[in-house]
C-alpha cells in the first residue's frame, strides 16, 4: 500500500509542495526572529519591576523625574530617577537632555536595563505642556485612583514631545 498518489501530476505537485513548504516556514521563522528586538514596549517603573525585562532588551521607561535625583557629571553623563507612585528606577543617560527636562517632569526614556538593574537610556523625551503624561502611566494612575489631571485641553491637538536632539519627535506608540 502506497501513500503516494497514482497520478504522476499529483506526485509532482506533492513533491513540489514538500520542498517549498519547509523553505517558506524557515523564511517566516527567520523574519519573525529578526524582528524580535525591534519591538519597544512601554513600561512604568512598577510595571518594569513586575515584568523584569531581560538586560539589553529595548524598552521605553516612562514616569516622573524625582525631585533631587538629577546628578550631572562633567563628562556629560546624567543620572536621575524615574518614578511612578509605587516604584522608582535609576536612569543613566549620556548626552544633552531636552531643554524642557527638569525634576517633577514627565519623561519617556528609550533604552535598556543593564545587568546591575540601572536603566541606560539611548534617548530621553520630555513633554511640552504641563498636562502631558504617557497614556500608559495616566491609565495606571487612574486605575489606582491617584490621577490628578484631565489631560491636554480639547483644542490642543494632543501632546507634543521633544527629543534630546531638540526637534519634535513622532508620536510614540507604547505597548505592553
Amino acid at each position: 500500500m502506497s501513500f503516494l498518489p497514482k497520478s504522476r501530476k499529483a506526485r509532482t505537485r506533492l513533491l513540489l509542495l514538500s520542498v517549498i513548504s519547509p523553505v517558506v516556514i524557515a523564511a517566516v521563522a527567520l523574519a519573525l526572529w529578526g524582528m524580535r528586538d525591534s519591538i519597544s514596549l512601554f513600561y512604568t517603573p512598577s510595571q518594569a519591576e513586575a515584568a523584569n525585562p531581560p538586560p539589553g532588551r529595548a524598552i521605553q521607561l516612562g514616569g516622573l523625574v524625582q525631585a533631587g535625583s538629577v546628578l550631572k557629571h562633567p563628562d556629560g553623563r546624567v543620572e536621575f530617577t524615574v518614578a511612578d507612585n509605587t516604584a522608582a528606577d535609576r536612569v543613566v543617560y549620556q548626552g544633552d537632555l531636552p531643554d524642557l527636562f527638569r525634576e517633577g517632569q514627565g519623561i519617556v526614556a528609550e533604552g535598556s536595563y543593564r545587568r546591575d538593574g540601572v536603566f541606560e537610556a539611548k534617548r530621553v523625551l520630555a513633554k511640552h505642556d504641563e498636562t502631558y503624561m504617557p497614556k500608559a502611566l495616566a491609565d495606571e494612575l487612574k486605575a489606582k485612583g491617584e490621577y490628578r489631571g484631565d489631560g491636554p485641553p480639547k483644542d490642543a491637538g494632543g501632546p507634543a514631545v521633544t527629543s534630546a536632539a531638540g526637534g519634535p519627535s513622532p508620536p510614540q506608540s507604547g505597548g505592553r
